[in-house]
């Protein structure tokens, strides 16, 4: 079975990011997959200080979460990742993670992991398309699968349009295009993988 992390990178735990994320790994376990959440804002992550000993160790000395959450994304065949917008790209949260990746780019740990981005903003033109830039970016320079929504949208992923808490659940279109990420990046993960 084909295993689908879903990694909030929101501070807050039941907000949006996270209502539209857990849609999208609903419709990945639907679609076969075993799905689990990982809410950033809930870990302890402190930012890369760039020593280098994670190029020596392959693993970052810091004692936080964030490995944990490195070797989970590791045993994982799909990945969605969600933000909101904040100034037109992910959190602080998403971006130290991002940062503190580098163990895994070393010999690319997340090479072939398919992937896609799920992102929140408060008007439907609130910058999701550039925090999605950015998360498709960072898997990118993993050596990852990117995928969007898939047909019949096809579009660069999930998109929100919710300001308060709460909002994105009467966002049609933000629920469905989270959905069809969550089927598209189980989808292919299976084939990928050679998984029924």
């Amino acid at each position: 079975m084909v295993k689908v992390i879903g990694v909030i990178g929101s501070p807050r735990k039941n907000g949006n990011t996270a209502y539209l994320v857990e849609k999208a790994l609903e419709a990945a376990k639907e679609s076969g997959a075993d799905v689990e959440s990982l809410y950033l804002g809930n870990m302890k992550m402190e930012p890369c200080n760039a020593c280098d000993i994670c190029k020596l160790t392959g693993e970052c000395p810091k004692d936080d979460d964030v490995n944990e959450i490195l070797s989970k994304l590791q045993e994982a065949h799909g990945i969605i990742i969600g933000s909101p917008v904040y100034f037109g790209t992910v959190t602080a949260q998403l971006k130290i993670l991002m940062d503190r990746s580098r163990p895994l780019r070393a010999d690319f740990k997340l090479k072939d992991k398919v992937s896609g981005a799920i992102t929140v903003g408060a008007s439907r033109n609130g910058g999701q398309e550039t925090t999605c830039s950015a998360i498709h970016n960072f898997m990118l320079i993993q050596d990852a699968v990117i995928v969007g929504d898939g047909a019949p949208l096809a579009h660069y992923g999930g998109a929100g349009a919710a300001g308060a808490a709460g909002d994105a659940q009467n966002d049609e279109y933000g629920i469905e295009t989270s959905k069809n990420l969550g089927k598209r990046v189980t989808e292919l993960a299976k084939k990928i993988n050679n998984i029924n």
